[in-house]
């Protein structure tokens, strides 16, 4: 796609006078709506700050490309604005970067693989240039904005002479912007020393720029740039390397090239040179396991999302026709359609769990073995702890296999697809079901049979505790956290957490609309129209709708928040009431565990509106007293 049908003079602002991120977003969402490139504001403004909750966007040179892909975007665009006074508060990969230039590209959920990389691969590689870059500070018109993203001119780091090719693989979390960034940034670093540049990008439109075996013969070496596992590393295994965080090439380019070199210098390849990098190079352990924990965490949530919403079609399938006697006859299409769900969340979240942890440690070695340890942890009961236990001991025994166990010459297909496989699933089940899974497994129990216990006071603490961290941050750190713990009890057969958390995230989104519907005067244009929208996201269980809002008044919004949500969870969790669908948003309310489910649906979204009431009540004169203090 052109840069210049991309956007147009009605996307692009010069010399706007806003103070803060937030503004920022909030002014160029509210263009692409007014342009008709977006159908819903706070839905696309969602998926702005979900993104940027993965890793910063603001770069370096006073540059920032905020972006996000949104069923809610109508047509792959960009806005760009150009502020009169940077912004100090925008978080950036370089600490001193005061952004004055913000790219915000809008891409729909249908071409988020194609359309969303081609326009960013092509921003950064044309924004990378200083040069280039200077001009869009110094246009005057909007018009001149458009000349200079259809202008022909590539950007160009040629030097006149050919010392060499470096290759390099960057990938980071997302797959989009850093990947390309640090990409162009090694490539521009090395042209200017003289040599050619090869950069293979792994990101979410899978391997681009796949590097061939006659470029690695030719290679001085390979920098290794990422913030997530790479594929096919064994291919360079006999070249230098530099492995590092797919930040440092965007902030120091030239020092990382320059490392390679020296590393070049002294390198002498042998057939005993194996793949992995030098050990003052490797992650430290702490960092090793919470990426583990991450990527296994990735790649459940699409299985629990999957068997919840499959799980409640049946149920309620079930409920609106009568259909129990069907539900419970054995082959029956309802009894399979339940099962399916079931399944899911019953029988694979663990064992992927775990598999996908090894695979982080170890890459693809360790995800049958990672796989095995899941199962192993399923058969003795020891649940989600179990699943994350063997998940670490599959990946760590089996990068040491790896090591010392080198599959190289004639015996190489054989290691790989028979010791590593099997070896490393026998070790790591038996492992788990004879040694260290049982103690597991007492603990899981112990932990699940405290739950089961816990009444009056004790589930009024626990339902209150789990309350405040769901709307401390919105979907942040802490949220996750309880949503991993309610998980993991759901696992174990306990439906109470989930049941609390999924009424409490209900609160923010509620109170947020009515306070804005009751107390308009107190409120600006732009915090009523996220009001107005929020009771929407919060009938689906999105707490994020309300992240704009709070931002601009952290202390006393979240405050509001936390205060009705500690009454909301500790109703709740001391009612009794279960769910073991995740992820139903309102209709869980039809889902409920209880003596009677009219009632424990009645006390489950009573107590979301009593919760919701009182955050309004606190918004409200909260509000009230800033204003009075202003």
């Amino acid at each position: 796609m052109n840069l210049v049908h991309a956007t147009s003079n009605a996307l692009i602002y010069l010399d706007e006078s806003l103070s803060t991120r937030e503004e920022v977003f909030e002014f160029m969402t509210q263009k692409l709506y007014e342009n008709g490139k977006v159908s819903d504001q706070a839905e696309f403004l969602k998926a702005i700050h979900d993104r940027e909750g993965l890793s910063v966007t603001g770069f370096e040179n006073g540059l920032a490309i905020p972006h996000g892909k949104s069923s809610s975007v109508l047509e792959a665009s960009f806005s760009i604005v150009r502020l009169k006074e940077p912004l100090t508060d925008y978080p950036s990969l370089d600490p001193n970067n005061k952004v004055s230039l913000v790219f915000m590209l809008a891409i729909p959920d249908s071409e988020a693989g194609s359309t969303h990389l081609d326009i960013l691969a092509k921003l950064a590689g044309r924004l990378s240039d200083s040069p280039f870059l200077e001009k869009f500070k110094q246009a005057k018109t909007s018009q001149e904005i458009l000349v200079l993203l259809d202008s022909k001119e590539e950007v160009s780091h040629q030097n006149t002479e050919n010392k060499g090719l470096i290759l390099g693989i960057t990938a980071c979390a997302a797959g989009i912007a850093h990947t390309y960034m640090a990409a162009e940034s090694i490539t521009k670093a090395a042209n200017q020393m003289g040599y050619q540049a090869r950069i293979e990008k792994q990101g979410a439109k899978g391997i681009e720029d796949r590097i061939t075996a006659k470029e690695v013969n030719q290679a001085v070496g390979i920098i290794f740039a990422h913030d997530v596992s790479l594929k096919g590393i064994e291919r360079f295994k006999n070249i230098p390397k530099v492995d590092t965080t797919v930040a440092e090439p965007i902030k120091h380019p030239n020092e990382v090239v320059e490392r390679l070199l020296e590393k070049a210098q002294n390198f002498e390849p042998d057939e005993e040179h194996i793949e992995a990098l030098e050990e003052e190079e490797t992650k430290s352990f702490g960092q090793t396991v919470k990426d583990a924990i991450l990527t296994g965490i990735s790649y459940i949530i699409p299985i629990i999302i999957a068997g919840g919403m499959i799980s409640t079609v049946a149920v309620l399938i079930t409920q609106i026709f009568g259909l129990q006697d069907l539900a419970g006859t054995e082959g029956s299409w309802l009894f399979l359609l339940k099962g399916l769900g079931g399944g899911l969340l019953g029988n694979l979240m663990i064992p992927i769990l775990s598999g996908y942890m090894a695979y982080s440690i170890a890459d693809k070695p360790g995800l049958t073995p990672g796989l095995a340890g899941g199962l192993a942890a399923m058969t003795i009961n020891s649940g989600f702890l179990g699943g994350m236990l063997s998940g670490l001991l599959a990946g760590f025994f089996m990068e040491w296999m790896k090591r010392n166990i080198k599959a190289k010459g004639v015996f190489s297909g054989f290691v790989t697809f028979w010791v590593y496989p099997v070896m490393g699933s026998l070790l790591v089940g038996v492992i788990m079901l004879f040694v260290i899974g049982k103690p597991v497994a007492a603990i899981n129990t112990g932990l699940i049979g405290w739950l089961d216990t816990l009444q009056g006071s004790n589930a009024l603490i626990l339902g209150a505790v789990l309350g405040a961290m769901v709307s401390f941050d919105l979907g942040g750190p802490v949220n996750k956290a309880a949503y991993a713990f309610c998980i993991a009890a759901m696992s174990n057969g306990n439906f109470i957490p989930y049941c609390t958390f999924a009424s409490v995230k209900m609160v923010s989104a509620f109170s947020l609309s009515a306070a804005c519907l009751i107390k308009k005067n107190l409120f600006t244009e732009q915090e009523r129209e996220i009001g107005n929208q929020t009771w929407l996201l919060g009938l689906a269980g999105i707490t994020e709708g309300a992240i704009p809002f709070a931002m601009g008044d952290p202390v006393r919004v979240i405050g509001s928040f936390v205060g009705g949500s500690i009454v909301t969870g500790a109703i709740v969790a001391y009612a009794g009431i279960g769910l073991n669908v995740p992820g139903a948003g309102i209709f869980s309310m039809f889902l409920l565990e209880g003596d009677n489910s009219l009632v424990s649906a009645a006390i489950w979204l009573g107590a979301a509106l009593v919760g919701a009431v009182i955050s309004t009540i606190l918004l409200i004169i909260t509000r009230q007293q800033k204003l009075n203090k202003a």
